[in-house]
């Protein structure tokens, strides 16, 4: 199964500047991934806009688009969380989508945190609340979060360079070791399934 860059944003406003920040931070991401660990992944990642899911996520009835949408957070194998800060933390319209996801959810995912911000003193938001509640949900966060300040945006290409270039080795060894994990349990399964028939047979 080839591995996937997916990008969460839990910004209500359509077309805000969150959106355009995480788009530009998973690109910048791809960019510095072996493509063998992406399987040739050309860099645009698929995008759930969080703006444009609020009423299927409140509704009384079950939706598709809210399944799909849950489905593709699920599967990733790298996963952009981005919201902006509200009252020092990230928003409420991302976290009931995450409430959404079951336990272990994005078990063997790889987490980037990414809160922008109006006031630098909101900073240390990405490590206090959204890393964790990222690795409640057991995806990997081996890397420290993006805290970017609206002042900042104006020079970005060069925030998230500098960022990509500290944390893309990192999620590449992630990769690396998710993927030797499962080889692990699938040879192991293996062996297993060898094994039982031999038992059986002695019975």
């Amino acid at each position: 199964m080839s591995a996937s860059l997916v990008t969460l944003v839990g910004n209500p406003r359509p077309g805000s500047r969150t959106l355009q920040v995480a788009v530009e931070a998973a690109a910048a991401i791809a960019g510095r991934i072996e493509h063998r660990e992406l399987n040739g992944h050309d860099g645009n990642a698929d995008v759930v806009d969080l703006s444009e899911l609020g009423p299927h996520l409140f509704a009384a009835a079950r939706s598709p688009v809210l399944d799909a949408a849950l489905d593709l957070v699920a599967g990733a194998s790298v996963l952009v969380v981005a919201s902006p800060t509200y009252k020092g933390t990230y928003t409420g319209l991302l976290k009931a989508f995450l409430d959404r996801l079951p336990p272990n959810a994005l078990g063997g995912t790889v987490a980037l945190p990414l809160l922008v911000m109006g006031d630098p003193r909101h900073a240390l938001a990405v490590e206090v609340h959204l890393r964790p509640l990222l690795v409640e949900l057991g995806a990997a966060v081996p890397t420290p979060g993006l805290a970017l300040v609206e002042a900042d945006l104006p020079r970005l290409s060069d925030v998230l360079a500098g960022w990509a270039d500290q944390v893309a080795p990192q999620v590449s060894a992630a990769l690396g070791g998710a993927g030797r994990a499962a080889a692990r349990e699938a040879g192991e399964a293996g062996s297993a399934g060898e094994a039982a028939p031999a038992i059986g047979a002695t019975t």
